[in-house]
């Protein structure tokens, strides 16, 4: 099983190339927004994610972008902190309320799946950049 840096390096990296194809077309800032609808993505990236190709959205809203696939919010440790018996492998650093922790014995994860903040157009205009990982730099925790 991949963790979490093994994603985000991965990810990263596939973002940068769809992005960079994107703009190679003349796409501006709006239209590559846009085409990170999930409906389009489904469409056009099917291996993109590997949600895609069941049609199935990790987020239960209208209209999910998918831009920020993860959340610039959500931080994770290369050195996971234990704290009262349990490891803490990763949280929300604005304690989201819609999020929650994921415990399984003695791990905790933060479970992110009840919350929306970082696919709506809006928040990811905002937040703009080519480059998800500079968005996302602060994900990493040593």
């Amino acid at each position: 099983m991949m963790g979490y840096q093994e994603w985000f390096e991965a990810h990263s990296n596939k973002h940068l190339k769809l992005t960079q194809k994107l703009s190679n077309a003349g796409m501006n800032q709006d239209e590559i927004i846009a085409y990170f609808r999930f409906e389009n993505m489904c469409e056009h990236e099917p291996d993109f994610c590997e949600l895609y190709k069941q049609k199935q959205k990790c987020h239960d809203m209208e209209n999910l972008n998918c831009y920020l696939c993860a959340c610039p919010n959500f931080r994770f440790y290369a050195n996971p902190i234990t704290e009262d018996g349990k490891t803490l492998h990763s949280n929300c650093s604005i304690d989201s309320k819609d999020g929650a922790i994921f415990e399984h014995e003695g791990h905790r994860h933060q479970d992110c799946s009840g919350c929306s903040v970082p696919h709506h157009e809006t928040y990811i205009q905002k937040h703009f950049s080519l480059e998800w990982k500079k968005i996302m730099h602060q994900c990493s925790q040593a």
